[in-house]
């Protein structure tokens, strides 16, 4: 082994089962329990995009979507919905999907000025984004939940990606990551051995940065889906269900 195999920190963090998030949601979500709260608040923040998304292929505009989008956080973040929640619900996905059917049904009697929620947002969406976002995505014949359950499935990546992103640049490696996300996928990785050559290294160093890289990925892709589920064995079934969504080969194994 090289000298320099130690191309990366070893990054730890967590892997286990979470119970700060959805699980306690559910657990406390009739007490106006203040963590549960926040763990809605902080699922809601990152994971709004597909259900924006959702609204706009139902027809309504950019800016209804926002209002709608907005105001349906905010019926959660009031537990409008989440007193009839019970552990059984499972998925954070499903109740989401769920749960927005039944506001918007509701909103539809509404008006304007009551889907604005006044003009207080629950939550400051990024909706330019998340416009130019859905402007980009392709045409697709497939029916709406399925195109949920896709979006769904690309958010978590991206959440896992950024986490990990983030991990890199604080041990001072944010360089090394830009090189070697392609290994996450295979998709349009760079060769290994400019990688070495530009470090210095041999290609087995390179290999087993990868291998850290993949190892670290995994355990916070476990991590990320253990904040959605309600029980630990829940997580490798919504793993497959991920995979599923996105096509064989989107996520490391």
């Amino acid at each position: 082994m090289d000298g320099n195999a130690d191309l990366l920190p070893a990054l730890q963090g967590p892997a286990g089962f979470r119970t700060t998030h959805w699980s306690v949601v559910l657990a406390a979500g009739r007490t106006g329990s203040t963590i549960a709260h926040e763990a809605l608040e902080h699922l809601c923040r990152d994971y709004w995009y597909p259900l924006y998304a959702d609204v706009r292929r139902r027809g309504y505009p950019p800016e209804e979507a926002k209002d709608l989008t907005q105001g349906f956080f905010a019926s959660l973040l009031r537990r409008e919905d989440l007193a009839r929640v019970g552990p059984e619900k499972g998925r954070f996905r499903t109740f989401l999907l769920t749960a927005l059917d039944h506001y918007l049904a509701n909103e539809r009697d509404r008006t304007r000025a009551q889907k604005r929620g006044g003009g207080r947002p629950a939550l400051s969406l990024d909706d330019e984004t998340a416009e130019n976002r859905y402007r980009h995505e392709p045409a697709d014949p497939l029916t709406p939940a399925t195109l949920f359950e896709r979006r769904w499935a690309a958010t978590v990546l991206e959440r896992v990606t950024e986490r990990l992103r983030g991990e890199y640049a604080a041990a001072e490696k944010g360089d090394l990551f830009d090189e070697l996300e392609g290994f996450l996928t295979e998709k349009k990785a760079r060769a290994r051995a400019e990688i070495a050559a530009r470090h210095g290294v041999g290609i087995n160093a390179v290999d087993v940065a990868i291998h850290r890289l993949r190892k670290r990925y995994r355990a916070l892709l476990r991590e990320e889906i253990a904040r959605t589920v309600s029980r630990p064995e829940e997580v490798e079934e919504e793993i497959r269900a991920l995979i599923h969504a996105l096509g064989q080969g989107a996520a490391p194994g």
